[in-house]
C-alpha cells in the first residue's frame, strides 16, 4: 500500500502559508511562489528555518531528495524543533527504504509537537510501508483527533481496511476521504479495491480508469492503481489490459526508485555470488550439532508468490506454534557472512561459541516480531528469500526443519511481475519479467547448490499439491515437522484474519483455499521471450507436462 510520498504534503505547506500583512486577508499562497520568496530570503542572507523547511518542500517535491534533505538539514540547525522539517526528512528516509531513519525522525516530531496532525500522518505511512499495520491504523487515527476529516487519514484507513477485506469500514473511510479531496487516489484505489474483491471487476476498472487518465506523472499513488486496474482487466479476462497496466505500473515504480537503485548492481548478482562461495565451500566439518536443548526454528521458504505465506498460516493454525513473515531473524549473520566476499569461509571456521552470539541475535529479533519470550513455541519463520540463507540457517540451526515450497516456474515469475511489491533490494528485479526470470534462476541455482552440499533437513512441498489435495500434503508437513494434523488446518483462512498478514498475499490468503495454478496462461505470449530461461526449471521440477 504505498504511501503518498512529499506532493501533497507539500501543496498543503504552501496553502498554509499566508500571503503577508499587506493585505490583511490571510490570502493562501502557493508552494511554488512560497518557495521563490523563501529562495530569495536565503539569498539575502535573512532566511529563517521556516525558509528552508519551504524550500525543502518545494525541492522534495519536484524529485531533487539530495538538496531537499539538506535544506531540511540546515533548517534544524537553525531551529532543532521545526517539526516539518523533521516530517520532510522522515519522508525522504521512507521513500528511501530507511523506515528506521524515518520513524525515528517522527517520533521526535512528535515529541516536539504532540498536536501537529502532518507528523503522526507521516508515522502512519512509515508503519504502513513496514507492515505493521495495527500501529498505522492507530496513526492514522491520531491524525483524524487533531484534524478531523482529514482526507489522506480516511484515504489511509480506507487503504487498510480494504487490504485487510473490512468492505463496510473500507467503504465509510473512502468515501469520507473523497468527500473532502474527490481527487484523492488512495482513497479511489481502495474504493476500486473493494468492488474488485466484491466480485465487481468492471466497476473497480471503471473507477480505475478515469482516474488514471488525469495522472500525469509516475507516482506511488498511481502505480498502486495501475495494479488495482490490472488485477481488474486480469479478473474480466482482458489480458491485453491487463500486461498493458502492470508494465506502466512496474514502469513507475522502476522511475521512482531509480535514485536509490542508481549504480548498484541487480540483486541477482549478490546471489549469484553467495552462489560462487558456496561452491567453491568444503562443507564437510559440518554439521556441527546444536547445542543441547537448544530450540530449531522450522524455516518456510521458496519464492516470492509461490504459496509460502499459505503454507505459514496453515502451520500457525496449528496449537503450540508462532508464526513470523518476512522478518530480517538473521541479519547479524547477513552482514557479517553474506555481505563480505569470504564470508562462508569465515563462517564455516566458527566453533560453537563463535556462532553462538549470531543464535542469540536470531530468537532476540524473533522474540522482537512476536512481541513475546519465543521460548516453549515452535517457530515458523516464513520468508521467501531466506532461501538465499540456507547456508547460514544449516550452520546455525543444523537441526532446522526447512518447507520448501515449490510452484510452476511460469506461475511464479508472472505473479512476481503482476504483483505490487514493497521497497527491497530484490524489487527492482521483478520490474521487468525478464529481471524476474533471471532472479527466479539465480535463486534456484543458489538452492540446488544449498540442496546439494549442506546438511539440510528439507521437505519439498509443491504448491500444487497443497491446494489440490491439502489433507494429504498437510499431513506429510507434518509429519516432517513432528506436531499432530488436526482438523484446525484447514481454517487457515480464520487464523490468517485474526492475526493479520502482511505479505502481498493477504488478499488471497483470506479466501481459503482455492486454486491457483496455471494463471500465466492467459499470458503465454508474453512469457515467451523468458522461456528459454525458466525451460529447465519447468521440467526439472515436473511442469513441462
Amino acid at each position: 500500500m504505498p504511501a503518498p510520498f512529499l506532493c501533497a504534503r507539500g501543496s498543503s505547506r504552501g496553502v498554509d502559508l499566508a500571503a503577508g500583512a499587506g493585505d490583511g486577508m490571510g490570502m493562501a499562497i502557493d508552494l511554488e511562489t512560497a518557495a521563490r520568496a523563501a529562495a530569495a530570503a536565503l539569498q539575502a542572507g535573512r532566511g529563517t528555518a521556516a525558509d528552508c523547511t519551504t524550500l525543502g518542500w518545494h525541492r522534495a517535491v519536484a524529485g531533487d531528495h539530495a538538496e531537499a534533505a539538506k535544506l531540511f538539514e540546515r533548517a534544524l540547525q537553525l531551529n532543532p524543533r521545526e517539526v516539518e522539517a523533521m516530517v520532510g526528512l522522515a519522508g525522504l528516509h521512507r521513500a528511501a527504504g530507511r523506515l528506521r531513519d524515518a520513524a525515528l525522525r517522527c517520533d521526535a516530531a512528535i515529541a516536539a509537537a504532540p498536536g501537529y496532525a502532518e507528523a503522526w500522518l507521516e508515522r502512519a505511512y512509515v508503519m504502513a510501508a513496514g507492515g505493521v499495520m495495527d500501529e498505522a491504523k492507530r496513526c492514522y487515527a491520531e491524525v483524524l483527533a487533531r484534524a478531523p476529516g482529514h482526507p489522506a487519514a480516511h484515504a489511509g484507513l480506507g487503504a487498510i481496511a480494504a487490504r485487510d477485506g473490512e468492505a463496510e469500514a473500507g467503504r465509510v473511510h473512502a468515501r469520507a476521504a473523497l468527500a473532502a479531496d474527490p481527487a484523492n487516489i488512495p482513497a479511489l484505489s481502495a474504493l476500486a479495491t473493494i468492488e474488485l474483491e466484491a466480485g465487481a471487476a468492471q466497476t473497480a476498472r471503471d473507477l480505475a480508469e478515469p482516474a488514471l487518465a488525469r495522472l500525469g506523472a509516475p507516482s506511488p499513488e498511481r502505480m498502486e492503481l495501475l495494479h488495482v486496474l490490472g488485477d481488474a482487466c486480469h479478473r474480466l479476462r482482458d489480458a491485453a489490459a491487463a500486461h498493458k497496466a502492470y508494465v506502466r505500473a512496474k514502469a513507475d515504480f522502476a522511475a521512482l526508485h531509480a535514485a536509490t537503485f542508481a549504480g548498484r548492481p541487480p540483486h541477482r548478482d549478490f546471489i549469484d555470488g553467495i552462489t560462487t562461495q558456496l561452491t567453491a565451500l568444503d562443507c564437510s566439518p559440518w554439521p556441527a550439532p546444536a547445542p543441547p536443548g537448544s530450540p530449531q526454528p522450522i524455516f518456510v521458504l521458496g519464492y516470492p508468490r509461490s504459496g509460502n505465506t499459505l503454507l505459514e498460516n496453515v502451520l500457525a493454525s496449528l496449537p503450540g506454534t508462532a508464526a513470523i513473515e518476512e522478518i530480517p531473524t538473521l541479519r547479524e549473520a547477513d552482514l557479517a557472512f553474506l555481505a563480505e566476499p569470504d564470508g562462508l569461509a569465515q563462517l564455516s571456521r566458527l566453533d560453537d561459541a563463535g556462532l553462538a552470539p549470531y543464535r542469540h541475535a536470531y530468537w532476540q529479533r524473533a522474540g522482537q516480531a512476536m512481541g513475546r519470550d519465543p521460548a516453549g513455541v515452535m517457530l515458523i519463520d516464513m520468508d521467501p528469500l531466506k532461501s538465499i540463507r540456507l547456508p547460514l540457517i544449516a550452520r546455525l540451526f543444523p537441526d532446522a526443519k526447512v518447507l520448501l515450497v515449490r510452484r510452476d516456474p511460469r506461475d511464479v515469475v508472472w505473479s512476481c511481475f503482476r504483483t505490487s511489491f514493497a521497497l527491497t533490494n530484490a524489487a527492482m528485479d521483478f520490474t521487468t519479467l525478464e529481471g524476474a526470470a533471471r532472479h527466479y534462476d539465480a535463486l534456484m541455482r543458489l538452492t540446488e547448490a544449498a540442496l546439494a552440499k549442506l546438511p539440510l533437513a528439507v521437505h519439498e512441498v509443491p504448491y500444487h499439491r497443497m491446494v489440490q489435495d491439502f489433507d494429504a500434503t498437510t499431513q506429510g508437513i507434518c509429519r516432517f515437522i513432528g506436531l499432530d494434523w488436526t482438523e484446525e488446518l484447514k481454517r487457515f483462512d480464520r487464523t490468517a484474519r485474526a492475526r493479520g498478514v502482511s505479505t502481498a498475499s493477504a488478499r488471497q490468503v483470506r479466501r481459503g483455499l482455492y486454486d491457483g495454478t496455471r494463471q500465466w496462461e492467459p499470458y503465454a505470449a508474453y512469457l515467451e521471450p523468458v522461456m528459454p530461461i525458466l525451460a529447465p526449471w519447468i521440467e526439472k521440477l515436473g511442469y513441462a507436462g
